[in-house]
């Protein structure tokens, strides 16, 4: 009874060491663009100048592709509101691959999907805009403290302005 015992767990080791390995298929890639940070500071600094030759100050963020903080700028006295609303638009504009106005505008509309209540960072204040080379999002800018987000929106704007011409 021992010896017929001992021999299961024997014959198992051999039946598991004698299957055939088989290679496995290598993973797929995905390439990407990516915002190169010089260019980050670039565009951030051309929104603060913007904002701050029409008398606004402002804070202005940007985000990596999938959200990630690159660059938080604050501008001289600028609130710590605007400081966590900017990395928000950014962050809405940057997974959601649109502008922050215009999800407003889907949210808005009846019986349209509003992802703002499954992710506690979307936002759908104006001032958020994708950094897009091609139909590809590399990143985004978001601004905030200007009084309205359509001058929050421009000032992003002028800082996508800034480097669109090295986007490629």
């Amino acid at each position: 009874m021992i010896r017929s015992c001992a021999r299961v767990p024997i014959a198992c080791i051999v039946l598991l060491t004698s299957i055939i390995a088989v290679p496995a298929e290598p993973l797929p890639t995905e390439t990407f663009k990516v915002l190169p940070a010089a260019l980050a500071v670039e565009a951030a600094q051309a929104a603060v100048a913007a904002c701050k030759a029409q008398g606004y100050t402002i804070s202005v963020s940007i985000v990596d592709r999938l959200g990630n903080p690159k660059l938080l700028l604050v501008g001289d006295g600028a609130s710590a509101l605007s400081r966590r609303l900017s990395r928000r638009k950014a962050y809405t504009a940057a997974v959601r691959r649109v502008s922050t106005g215009e999800l407003a505008k889907q949210v808005a509309a009846p019986g349209g999907f509003n992802p703002t209540l499954y992710d506690t960072q979307l936002v759908t204040a104006v001032g958020g805009l994708p950094i897009k080379v091609g139909d590809e999002t590399i990143g985004a800018i978001g601004v905030s403290g200007a009084p309205g987000g359509d001058k929050d929106e421009a000032c992003a704007n002028a800082g996508i302005a800034k480097i669109s011409d090295r986007l490629n």
